[in-house]
């Protein structure tokens, strides 16, 4: 009778762990790896970069700035078109500081930069008090805040960490809007640098301290689109003014024909007057997809004033190199290192 029960209970035990013969036989399926976030390269830089190993910087920079303010106040919208320029291509990585036959800074659209001796002067006493650790890249977007801030306009922490590329292309600089493109090509190259179209008028807004050379404006002020007469959409008085001063191509003319020296929003008010000195600035207030803006910056100088701060940082943050193996810290600003 106990074997029968033990030869029963073997059966059982047999049957319940045998396989299935009827289908095909269950797969696990294999767990998903969870997703590792990719921080963009920016969330890597911070205003405490160099708290530690090098914490005179900020005031380096900010004498040297302030003493060739003092002597040309010119000096200021060039450094902060200097820093447009860099971060247009490849990335705020002071690509636009190396000298060399075929560089950026070569380029036909560099040649009326200016502000290359200062950088190299900030540079040079930077590395006597914290050799090899802060790059080009961050002192121009130091420089370019300070600037901005000695000629009235707003200040902002700057966030540090960015290293120096080695490419420096003049074909790539040549792509830099120049002053004539539509708003159309300007905003595509602006989303390619992850600004959006506020970041265009608002930047565009560096303008009222600026200056450009005639020549770039020289084709609106005699043969607008081969027509022999002047641009329709630039008033005329302001237009006779011009061909008075541009008897050169190489003269300089101001941006803001009301208050050169001062940041505010006088240029905004212009473009309503019909006294945009480039096309694209006339462009702006004319677009229905900028027009807007430019109407409400003219009126309100606080925000124009905060949220031009709000894009420098966009700007400077553009496709910034920061890990291990990208980039440099330049010893000389115009030279890669060897």
């Amino acid at each position: 009778m106990r074997r029968v029960f033990v030869i029963v209970l073997l059966h059982l035990f047999a049957k319940a762990t045998a396989a299935p013969v009827i289908g095909r036989p269950k797969t696990l399926k294999p767990q998903a790896k969870p997703r590792v976030a990719v921080l963009p390269a920016s969330a890597y830089l911070s205003p405490t970069y160099y708290l530690k190993s090098c914490p005179n910087l900020e005031g380096i920079i900010h004498r040297k700035v302030n003493a060739w303010v003092k002597k040309d106040y010119t000096i200021a919208p060039s450094i902060i078109r200097l820093h447009f320029h860099d971060c247009a291509v490849r990335g705020c990585d002071a690509s636009i500081l190396l000298n060399h036959p075929g560089s950026e800074r070569a380029a036909d659209a560099s040649k009326s930069l200016r502000g290359f001796a200062l950088i190299d002067e900030i540079k040079a006493e930077v590395e006597r008090q914290c050799p090899k650790t802060v790059s080009c890249a961050d002192i121009l977007t130091a420089a370019a805040r300070d600037t901005t801030v000695l000629a009235g306009g707003p200040f902002w922490e700057v966030p540090f960490g960015r290293k120096d590329g080695l490419v420096s292309l003049a074909k790539e600089a040549n792509a830099v809007p120049q002053g004539h493109e539509n708003i159309t090509s300007l905003l595509s190259f602006f989303d390619k640098l992850g600004l959006t179209f506020v970041d265009l008028v608002v930047l565009s807004g560096s303008h009222t301290i600026g200056r450009s050379t005639c020549a770039s404006v020289k084709q609106r002020l005699f043969n607008f689109k081969g027509t022999g007469k002047p641009d329709p959409t630039l008033d005329s008085k302001y237009s006779n003014l011009l061909k008075k001063q541009c008897r050169f191509d190489t003269t300089y003319v101001n941006l803001d024909a009301t208050t050169p020296r001062t940041f505010d929003v006088a240029y905004y008010q212009n473009l309503g007057k019909k006294m945009g000195l480039l096309s694209t600035d006339q462009l702006l207030y004319s677009d229905s997809r900028t027009g807007s803006l430019v109407t409400l910056m003219a009126t309100q100088p606080e925000f124009f004033s905060s949220q031009f701060a709000v894009s420098m940082v966009k700007v400077g943050n553009a496709n910034v190199l920061t890990g291990k193996n990208q980039g440099e810290i330049r010893l000389n600003c115009n030279n890669v290192n060897h």
